[in-house]
């Protein structure tokens, strides 16, 4: 089994190549500069690996939610590769790869949406490590977010938004949590192994991006600002 997985949801740029077990990696806190890097990391990850970009099996993307300039870019590049090479994608949630990063059973992955609120998503963890979604993503506003009904552990830039809104409105349900986490290729190249084991590849011109929301930014009047007249 042979991917290319490629994560530019958030500020982090990431590309990973996943290779018959081995997973070679490029990760960097790179706002603005995604479009730079990764072309170039999925070339010089390929080399690494003593691949050809023929030799790949199908190309694995993180779909969002996320910074919507950012899911974009993924969703193109990914499509415009699968559709050179004529191979598969496998698409991923982006909460589903930050929610990797937790280190207990139960997990709760947010990112930051800005505009007031965040991207929300419960997960378990298997056996093999790997999450599993435990319920819907939603796009909520911290202080609104759903109170599990058991203890988890908190991953990703939404614990921080708003002042830390949503830690406070977990309270005793949220025993741990790191707002620092991003979501990483090599975890999407992990969890795009096990969707291509159950046969969830899909053709490039299937693939599409789950942004959540359908706006990118606040009115004048949404924002308190006067409005032309």
């Amino acid at each position: 089994m042979k991917l290319l997985a490629i994560e530019t949801s958030t500020e982090a740029c990431s590309v990973a190549v996943y290779a018959d077990g081995q997973v070679f990696a490029r990760h960097e806190l790179a706002p603005r500069r995604h479009t730079q890097l990764v072309l170039p990391w999925a070339d010089e990850l390929l080399a690494e690996a003593g691949l050809a970009k023929s030799q790949i099996d199908g190309i694995a993307v993180g779909r969002g939610p996320g910074a919507f300039t950012g899911v974009r870019l993924a969703i193109a590049l990914v499509q415009g590769l699968a559709l050179a090479l004529d191979r598969p994608v496998l698409p991923v949630s982006t909460l589903a790869v930050l929610a990797m990063q937790g280190q207990g059973d139960n997990i709760l992955a947010a990112i930051d949406a800005r505009m007031g609120e965040i991207y929300l998503g419960a997960f378990v963890r298997d056996a093999d490590g790997l999450v599993s979604a435990a319920g819907p993503e939603v796009l909520c506003a911290p202080s609104e977010a759903p109170i599990p009904d058991a203890p988890m552990q908190g991953v990703g830039s939404g614990f921080a938004a708003g002042d830390g809104a949503l830690v406070t409105r977990l309270g005793e349900q949220l025993p741990e949590f790191d707002a620092n986490a991003l979501p990483h290729a090599r975890d999407l190249a992990r969890l795009a192994v096990r969707a291509w084991q159950r046969g969830e590849a899909i053709a490039a011109d299937a693939l599409e991006p789950a942004y959540l929301r359908d706006k990118v930014a606040l009115t004048l009047a949404e924002q308190g600002k006067p409005v032309p007249r």
